[in-house]
């Protein structure tokens, strides 16, 4: 969208060469894709600041790569929830901190880290995310917070379900005897993205958001998980919500 409108683009991908062409259609991506795996934090770092340097400086950085794991917490080795974790929040703070200094040399740039509503809502059966999408819109909290009166913005986006493949490159794990709740679960899991706004309707909602040129929460998503969910959030006990959004995802 952005390089449709004459914006110079940047993307990353963990195999350039594999990602070379637009939707599998043989026509090239209309941007730069530099070589950046989240699961090495030093060597992506440097591959950013290596783009940074050729570009002259960013004025637009969006934190938006990650993945998912799904199965019951202790039914996940730890060491795979650290590895999310280290990839998708270590990393990310890494490039974070690399990306705000060079806009506070140059006295602007915008900072966009895509949490999710699991932030307000957490989705079940994948605590790494969770933890994940709540730890970046902290470090956005904070940011706006440090950035006031800088010429930076920061913006926390929150996008609720969308229609992609996400799930399909989900790493799952088996569930064992207890695990009919979470294999129900699943089945809400795939409903609700099957029903979800296409990804074009968040990329609209982030650059209505760009365009403002404010620092804050933007979420995007549908009509309930965009309103009527944060409203009721506000409203009703903690209790009760817990209550809805096991039968939302179908694991009440």
């Amino acid at each position: 969208m952005l390089a449709k409108e004459g914006i110079r683009v940047w993307g990353t991908s963990r195999s350039p060469s594999v990602h070379a062409t637009a939707g599998g259609g043989g026509e090239p991506f209309p941007y730069s894709l530099v070589a950046l795996d989240l699961a090495d934090a030093s060597s992506a770092v440097a591959a950013f600041e290596r783009a940074s340097a050729e570009a002259g400086g960013f004025d637009l950085v969006v934190n938006n790569a990650g993945y998912g794991v799904f199965g019951e917490f202790d039914g996940v080795p730890a060491s795979v929830w650290r590895a999310q974790v280290d990839a998708m929040l270590g990393t990310v703070l890494c490039l974070s901190h690399s990306a705000y200094g060079s806009m506070r040399a140059r006295g602007r740039g915008c900072l966009v880290n895509v949490a999710s509503l699991a932030t307000e809502f957490p989705l079940p059966y994948m605590a790494g995310y969770n933890v994940v999408k709540a730890g970046l819109s902290a470090l956005s909290e904070s940011l706006i917070f440090e950035s006031r009166g800088t010429g930076i913005t920061v913006i926390d986006f929150r996008p609720g379900d969308t229609r992609t493949t996400f799930n399909q490159a989900m790493q799952t794990h088996s569930h064992g005897e207890r695990g009919a709740r979470a294999d129900r679960a699943w089945l809400g899991l795939e409903a609700n993205l099957r029903s979800a706004p296409p990804p074009e309707c968040a990329a609209q909602d982030l650059r209505r958001a760009l365009l403002r040129g404010g620092s804050g929460v933007v979420r995007s998503g549908s009509f309930f998980q965009t309103r009527v969910a944060p409203l009721g959030a506000r409203i009703l006990p903690a209790s009760v919500m817990r209550s809805i959004t096991a039968r939302y995802f179908g694991a009440a």
